[in-house]
């Protein structure tokens, strides 16, 4: 019998995971527990089959579950492994943890590990779905359950941690494919995290975790949370789902998994905006913020207009139906934007010594590599969403206008430099993707920006009557 670990597992009408979750640990024999939730399918008869002890408590959220869990069974091991009942072992992880022995982590107090998500069949590999790191594994009477969410649940640990990368947690809720299903849990999850951000906007947090993006898996997400959590209400979904979809890639995922990103993205944090308002009402709290449904619809509203008349004036300078010769001639702000990115990037490899050729469209340096710039390249996209947020935000006419002057002007910086170093340094047998680092890159300042300024004092108050 296995001495160092201990498993838990969590259940509520599992009776078509279950066996496979216990086939896929049965080989370690270590002592397991299952706390159900008052399952009225198989799931107590196969406990049974399998003869594994079992408690029952009924069920109001998975932080007080796993809390009730952790206190309620006679564990005797120095380790916990706390497991859903739709998630399996790879054959990696089997053997790692096959392996594992007490004395040659006693400098440790949780292990994360990296979770393998599976929606109606697909590995939703993107959207920053995965690698996914979890805290699973800990010690026991170290480690315990963050009550202070009712959503998201945590294991925490004070001390030390390690990441496993290799090996998966593979989850896969077989009960999903039923898109219904999904629909009325989320619904119900959407209670929870709407009372549990109701409760964090009037009562001060219980901080669990500092705050820290270069820390461990659980304070990176704290720190993304703490930004999440200020974003505007009804903005923020729509702002979600683009970032998992564009930037974290997840429209690779197929339309499987862009169905996916857009129900939990987009669909259920947007039903969580709704009920947190819908409870302020009930408790007569009047909200005073910029972080409205009017602020979402002049962002959107904004935004809209800006992209698409890009898009559109684009089409009406290219050849074709719709162009317009006098346009193209005398206000292509667009080809002009284009030609200053060429004509400054030759400008400044002329001043470093370089050998530089250019048209209109394409620039090479005699040794080394060259671009071809298309419309698509300009950043029209991030740059309509930087300038659509700064109008329709609640500051003076003076601070937009300046915010905007110092975030065009950082953006072009960036794109130059971009351009150099593709010139420069790119080869075709390079694996780095220069295209995402330079919008990881672009994110991150413009999003750091534009946080220092919401926080940033107005001279004129956050609500002016010569604000747009």
């Amino acid at each position: 019998m296995q001495t160092d670990y201990t498993f838990i597992i969590l259940t509520f009408n599992e009776e078509i995971h279950l066996p496979k979750l216990l086939d896929s640990i049965k080989g370690l024999e270590a002592p397991i527990f299952i706390l159900d939730s008052g399952s009225t399918d198989k799931t107590l008869d196969i406990c049974g089959n399998y003869q594994v002890q079992y408690t029952c408590r009924p069920f109001d959220n998975h932080p007080k579950q796993w809390h009730y869990a952790l206190n309620i069974f006679p564990i005797c091991t120095p380790w916990v492994i706390g497991l859903d009942a739709d998630q399996i072992l790879s054959p990696e992880l089997y053997q790692q943890l096959k392996n594992f022995k007490h004395q040659d982590h006693h400098h440790l107090t949780g292990i994360y590990f990296n979770r393998k998500y599976l929606f109606r069949g697909k590995w939703i590999k993107n959207g920053g779905y995965f690698p996914k790191y979890m805290l699973k594994m800990f010690r026991y009477n170290i480690g315990y359950s963050d009550l202070n969410q009712n959503m998201d649940h945590r294991f925490l640990v004070p001390g030390p941690t390690q990441i496993w990368r290799k090996g998966y947690l593979i989850e896969e809720n077989l009960k999903e494919n039923n898109i219904s299903f999904w629909l009325e849990k989320h619904n119900r999850y959407s209670d929870l995290l709407a009372e549990e951000e109701v409760n964090r906007l009037l009562y001060a947090p219980v901080k669990t975790y500092r705050n820290n993006l270069w820390g461990s898996p659980n304070e990176r997400i704290a720190w993304l949370k703490q930004y999440w959590n200020i974003l505007p209400r009804y903005l923020r979904p729509y702002l979600y789902f683009s970032f998992r979809l564009f930037f974290q890639k997840g429209i690779l995922d197929g339309t499987t998994g862009i169905l996916y990103h857009f129900l939990q993205a987009f669909w259920f944090r947007l039903i969580v905006d709704i009920k947190i308002e819908e409870q302020f009402k009930l408790k007569g709290i009047k909200q005073h913020s910029p972080a409205g449904r009017k602020f979402a619809f002049r962002f959107l509203l904004f935004f809209l207009i800006l992209y698409l008349g890009n898009l559109g004036f684009i089409g009406i300078t290219t050849p074709g139906k719709f162009y317009n010769q006098w346009l193209d001639q005398h206000l292509n702000y667009i080809r002009y934007w284009r030609e200053f990115n060429i004509s400054s990037s030759a400008a400044l490899l002329t001043l470093m010594g370089y050998e530089v050729k250019k048209t209109i469209f394409n620039l090479h340096v005699t040794g080394r590599s060259g671009f071809h710039l298309v419309y698509s390249c300009l950043g029209y996209g991030i740059m309509s969403a930087f300038a659509a947020f700064v109008m329709a935000y609640s500051k003076s006419i003076r601070s937009k206008f300046l915010f905007l002057l110092l975030g065009t002007t950082s953006f072009q910086t960036l794109n130059l430099l971009r351009l150099l170093l593709i010139t420069l340094y790119w080869r075709p047998d390079y694996r780095i993707n220069l295209h995402f680092l330079f919008n990881f890159l672009t994110y991150s300042i413009m999003g750091l920006l534009t946080m220092i300024w919401v926080h940033s004092k107005n001279q004129y108050g956050n609500k002016t009557k010569k604000s747009l």
